[in-house]
């Protein structure tokens, strides 16, 4: 085989898997930046000013649910739970539910993990956003989209 049909076809693959990042990389960033203006004043409110970095944060949730009345949520952070390094708080907010704030839950380093489990309601479809605040002050997030065939919190008429 010819040493340069080798290398270009390495240039060709690489450039082929670096296009195909793009999207996801694009996407990830769209998704941050078509939160409603309200769902991002509630998540900088927690952050305390801080930037909210994606990452550390896992946001387990089925992305499709059937009925939005009691849908199981776990949020995981990535720390060590030391008392120099652990996270303060994590927060879950939502993007169409009456209010923003789902729960909040406050840790320290005696928690052991930095791990939360509950079950909450989900309105509609729509995304949802973890943020763990660190003892250093930095702030980290995942966001997902849920889709919701039965709808919760709705009130009735009448």
């Amino acid at each position: 085989m010819n040493p340069a049909a080798a290398v270009s076809r390495r240039r060709l693959l690489a450039a082929g898997i670096g296009a195909g990042l793009v999207p996801v990389v694009y996407a990830q960033h769209a998704a941050q930046a078509e939160l409603a203006p309200d769902l991002v004043a509630a998540v900088a409110a927690f952050a305390r000013g801080a930037p909210v970095r994606e990452g550390r944060v896992t946001l387990e949730i089925a992305e499709l649910v059937d009925n939005g009345n009691a849908v199981p949520v776990t949020v995981s952070v990535h720390s060590p739970m030391t008392a120099a390094d652990h996270v303060a708080a994590i927060a879950v907010f939502n993007e169409r539910n009456p209010q923003r704030d789902v729960f909040t839950a406050r840790l320290g380093p005696r928690s052991g993990r930095a791990r939360v489990s509950s079950r909450i309601r989900l309105a509609t479809t729509q995304r949802l956003v973890a943020v763990a605040r660190m003892n250093d002050g930095s702030c980290w997030s995942h966001t997902v989209n849920v889709i919701v065939t039965l709808a919760a919190c709705i009130e009735g008429e009448g």
